[in-house]
């Protein structure tokens, strides 16, 4: 996976192999499928780059098909849907092996203003006050982390806590709820697709997990299969990827093998940026 901010910009910057038709390319990574994250930035950039200024993506609706082949470029083919005088639509969908494996309905909006309101930013520890999630990794799991910190080398992340037994967020109410900080470890150029495109990768990287906090199992539990299923992210105000980000996560159901789980995306001055929601494939497994 990429190693840094720079390698990450890399991967999401797409080749164009003619109209509306693109190529993505793949990191050196030992995952046995294509990282969701990837897919879903590489196809908003593919989306992107038929949609001209001053449109903006305000949202992206997303499947995952098939797993996709780490070992493979994949192309992305985007439709042009709509194009109206305030709003545009794209459909982008990649395939590998002549096989659709992701789909993405991704919508621009031309910048406007309006009413304005967000919800309150809850009162968390700040990025300096959070331990480090590799560090904390390397305790849990010191056989696979070093492997785990290469392939996740271009983000940082802090955890604040959950909602587990003896967790520090109360399991009354959401009993499967997690928060940390995440940010692009290293400076991100400042173009607004950028950072947009590198917290969609991110994104997708511990949203499914709160659905397993009341569990007590991890995403890389050998006794679970796990798979993201659709993902959707909404984006409400500007904000840079590469400055720390707190990802407020709830899961408010789990059932038929299957988990829901929200996040509320805020900046450290408070600031509601963004809101993602996924449903995602928790199987047990004897």
């Amino acid at each position: 996976m990429p190693s840094s901010a720079d390698e990450l910009v890399e991967l999401l910057d797409l080749e164009t192999i003619d109209l509306n038709l693109f190529r993505g390319t793949q990191p050196d990574t030992r995952l046995q499928r294509v990282f969701g994250g990837q897919v879903a930035a590489q196809s908003l950039v593919a989306g992107a780059r038929t949609a001209e200024e001053p449109l903006a993506v305000h949202s992206l609706h997303s499947y995952f098909l098939r797993p996709g082949d780490p070992s493979v470029p994949i192309i992305y083919d985007v439709e042009r849907i709509r194009d109206g005088r305030s709003f545009a639509t794209r459909r982008v969908v990649a395939r590998q092996h002549g096989r659709q494996i992701y789909f993405m309905t991704v919508s621009f909006q031309k910048p406007e203003d309006g009413f304005e309101h967000q919800d309150k930013m809850p009162s968390v520890p700040s990025p300096d006050e959070s331990p480090d999630m590799a560090e904390l990794y390397r305790r849990r799991s010191p056989e696979t982390a070093d492997d785990w910190m290469r392939e996740w080398a271009a983000l940082e992340m802090r955890w604040v806590g959950d909602s587990r037994p003896g967790g520090v967020l109360p399991h009354d109410e959401h009993p499967a709820q997690s928060r940390l900080w995440v940010r692009v470890a290293g400076k991100l150029d400042d173009e607004t697709l950028t950072h947009e495109a590198a917290f969609t990768y991110l994104s997708d990287m511990t949203l499914l997990a709160s659905a397993l906090v009341p569990h007590g199992v991890a995403i890389a539990s050998p006794h679970l299969q796990s798979a993201s299923l659709d993902h959707t992210v909404w984006f409400h105000r500007p904000f840079r990827a590469d400055e720390w980000l707190l990802y407020d996560q709830v899961s408010p159901s789990a059932t038929g093998a299957r988990g829901l789980a929200i996040g509320r995306v805020f900046t450290e001055d408070g600031r509601l940026v963004a809101t993602v929601a996924q449903e995602g494939l928790i199987r047990p497994r004897p």
